[in-house]
């Protein structure tokens, strides 16, 4: 037996309806945070590489998965 549900919603209302929190207002906050910091130059190029590879998943190892599967995908498809 197989059973389908399909559930059009928006992105907001799916959040909603799990409970998820809203983190509009935190992640807008922090892109001003990152931007005036850029446009002060108070952030050198090694803080920014850190902020960067922080957003990847695991890091570098995550970034390095990431670059195989890709180079794997390539390869099979070429």
């Amino acid at each position: 037996m197989k059973i389908t549900i399909e559930i059009d919603c928006s992105p907001e209302e799916a959040r909603r309806f799990m409970g998820l929190p809203d983190l509009g207002p935190l992640q807008d906050r922090y892109v001003a945070i990152l931007q005036q910091s850029l446009e002060q130059s108070t952030m050198g190029p090694e803080a920014i590489d850190a902020v960067v590879k922080s957003w990847a998943p695991m890091g570098e190892a995550g970034t390095a998965m990431w670059r195989r599967m890709f180079e794997a995908a390539s390869k099979s498809s070429g």
